[in-house]
């Protein structure tokens, strides 16, 4: 189930057909998730094109709203405004490893392409799931992400799986979750996506479209409001399109995904680490210095207008997504973390 099927309506523009990241062309997402007595937890990956990335790269920016994060790969795509890896989310413990089963996957695509790779960058995002999992045993290795890649699908699943199984989102069960937007210019119609690894926000602020739910919970619930609600845990946001923009114009675009989050009430506290990553299948770099001359095509700046208002409805509606798609679960403590579905 996802917000929409439950009355609620995010945004005024077109959304894509499967309403996801994957709906931008050549765009997949997989999953590979770990649920038994100490963990729950996993890794998502989002795999931008089928061709060789490290070979054709992708046009890329990245936009850290608040720092507390454990990211890989951040820098380089600040500095050449380019992605060479698939995007993967996993918890905070486990970026290393990760990290390292791309540069395996990569040297093996890369070998099979008889194309050499001495250096590579890859790309991990991580949110922490320790409520939910003995995070210092970083389960997710290899295999795992192995798994997830070849899970690589269009219409993926959302909710409490990947990177998302163990995560919170304004003091609910959060998750992995999706949304996209169809935009028209100039004659001809674009996509734009987010996908959102939810583990952020508190209660006390949580609103759906204007509506108070947060407090309205609190009530249900008979208690009080914290003196002192602290919005903490961290969200990373995955925002695809295949708009012809440069790394510049995406940081820009990537910035509004921040409006989607303050629309549901996040404030973006001191504890929460609000990362945003983004691509253009649009505008391809090839790797090596024999190019000299690279020909772009790019939106003239005031076009981007119809990009913000979608990077906000879009982010917006997915973590509206990833909580309905996730399921009430009990945490390591014992304390119960419930559906927002019992209260739409």
């Amino acid at each position: 189930m996802r917000i929409v099927d439950y009355g609620v309506q995010v945004g005024s523009l077109t959304r894509g057909k499967l309403n996801k990241i994957t709906d931008v062309p050549g765009v997949r997402v997989g999953h590979a998730t770990i649920h038994d007595d100490r963990h729950h937890t996993g890794v998502t990956v989002i795999m931008p094109c089928d061709d060789n990335m490290f070979k054709n790269k992708l046009t890329a920016a990245s936009f850290v709203l608040n720092g507390f994060g454990k990211t890989q790969g951040l820098v380089q795509i600040d500095e050449l405004g380019t992605l060479e890896t698939p995007i993967a989310l996993t918890n905070t413990l486990n970026v290393g490893r990760v990290h390292d089963a791309l540069v395996g996957y990569m040297a093996k695509r890369c070998e099979a392409d008889q194309f050499p790779m001495r250096s590579i960058n890859p790309v991990v995002g991580e949110c922490n799931d320790a409520s939910f999992n003995e995070i210092t045993d970083r389960p997710v290795n290899e295999s795992h992400v192995l798994a997830a890649i070849d899970a690589l699908c269009e219409d993926f699943e959302e909710g409490c799986v990947g990177a998302g199984a163990g995560t919170i989102c304004h003091g609910l069960k959060g998750g992995i979750g999706s949304a996209s937007r169809l935009l028209d210019i100039a004659g001809k119609t674009y996509t734009l996506g987010v996908l959102v690894q939810s583990n952020h926000g508190t209660l006390e602020e949580l609103h759906v479209m204007e509506r108070p739910l947060g407090r309205e919970i609190i009530a249900k619930r008979n208690a009080q409001p914290k003196q002192e609600p602290q919005d903490r845990g961290s969200i990373m946001m995955v925002l695809a399109t295949d708009l012809p923009v440069s790394d510049r114009q995406l940081r820009r675009i990537l910035k509004r995904c921040a409006v989607g989050l303050a629309r549901n009430g996040s404030y973006f506290g001191h504890g929460s680490g609000d990362v945003m990553i983004g691509f253009t299948t649009a505008n391809r770099v090839p790797h090596g210095g024999m190019h000299r001359v690279i020909a772009h095509q790019v939106l003239t700046e005031h076009t981007l207008e119809m990009a913000f208002r979608a990077a906000a409805e879009s982010t917006q509606e997915a973590v509206l997504n990833s909580m309905t798609a996730a399921v009430e679960m009990t945490a390591l403590d014992g304390k119960v973390y419930e559906s927002i579905t019992k209260y739409l």
